[in-house]
């Protein structure tokens, strides 16, 4: 049966757990020595108030925290909120997941990812929830034959964990466990790491230093990255132009004074390295690669990626073949 983690203050620093509370006023946790593995927390409701390193902030709903391991921690439900709701994992972090933290310390080994937007905040919930089932993930050969497999474990078919009751479905997701077997940990952390991933990724930019690594307009930014995203897309001045909420004319003569051409042609140049892309690593047709990159035919296709490459997409592929051969 999987172990769980009700009565554990302090986790030992092998062990991957991950877990849900709710919780109202008066609770707290502190440990004078911290931990010696890595807490990351997820708010989803109410507030929590964080201590750690010598900093002390508070998280709110769409706020990730991130603690280092061997620091005093303290944290609890912040003065003045009615409760704190969120997610838990204790880990080993992978050596990446610093890099993408590095921005976000508050101090050395404490980290707030603030600010991450409405439609991220869903996709972390669901892989925490996958982090969950997957710690008590089991191989069906190991389970014993007289065990019956719970209606909402990972093996289960989706039918199978919906029919189970609401309540207790959460109940069981929501109560900590220890990540047994290897294939357990692994799939854990892979949850974590898509939490870390989404996060970093999504979340405001942090003070000055991501203004100056990215000189400019933020909306360009976002149309560029949304046309880099999709490029084969059905992207028009229109389209960009509601996505970062300006009229037509006012984002096509910000986008060109911003990147030197206008918003089409970067749509254009977009779904041509799209294209290179699928003509080097597939076995895709022409065609295929055509309307695979946004292209409304083979023959405009072909014109628009001679004019970039200085041949035509058959060409292309049967030299870079070469080179390869």
């Amino acid at each position: 049966m999987p172990v769980t983690a009700e009565e554990m203050s302090v986790p030992a620093a092998e062990l991957t757990i991950v877990g849900h509370f709710d919780n109202r006023p008066g609770y707290a946790t502190r440990r004078v020595s911290g931990s010696p593995s890595w807490l990351l927390m997820w708010t989803q409701d109410g507030a929590g108030l964080v201590e750690q390193a010598g900093v002390s902030f508070t998280a709110g709903p769409g706020d990730l925290v991130v603690l280092g391991a061997d620091a005093a921690q303290h944290y609890r439900v912040a003065p003045g909120a009615e409760r704190w709701r969120f997610w838990w994992a204790h880990f080993q972090p992978r050596p990446a997941w610093l890099g993408w933290l590095a921005e976000h310390a508050r101090a050395p080994g404490c980290h707030l990812v603030e600010g991450v937007p409405e439609p991220t905040r869903a996709q972390i919930d669901e892989a925490f929830g996958r982090a969950a089932r997957n710690a008590r993930w089991l191989p069906p050969a190991v389970r014993s034959l007289g065990e019956p497999m719970p209606a909402d474990h990972p093996a289960q078919a989706p039918a199978a964990r919906a029919a189970q009751a609401p309540t207790a479905r959460l109940a069981r997701e929501y109560a900590p466990a220890v990540a047994v077997s290897g294939p357990a940990r692994e799939l854990v952390l892979n949850a974590v790491e898509e939490v870390i991933v989404l996060a970093t990724a999504a979340a405001r930019p942090v003070g000055d230093a991501r203004r100056a690594e990215e000189p400019g307009d933020a909306r360009v930014h976002r149309a560029l990255a949304l046309i880099a995203a999709e490029p084969g897309a059905p992207h028009s001045v229109a389209s960009l132009a509601r996505a970062v909420a300006l009229s037509p004319s006012r984002f096509a003569h910000l986008f060109t004074t911003e990147t030197g051409h206008p918003p089409m042609r970067a749509v254009r140049r977009a779904r041509i390295r799209h294209a290179a892309r699928l003509l080097e690593v597939t076995d895709m047709d022409v065609g295929q690669v055509a309307a695979a990159s946004g292209f409304v035919s083979p023959f405009h296709f072909s014109r628009a990626f001679s004019h970039e490459y200085g041949m035509p997409p058959r060409d292309f592929r049967s030299r870079l073949r070469r080179s390869n051969a």
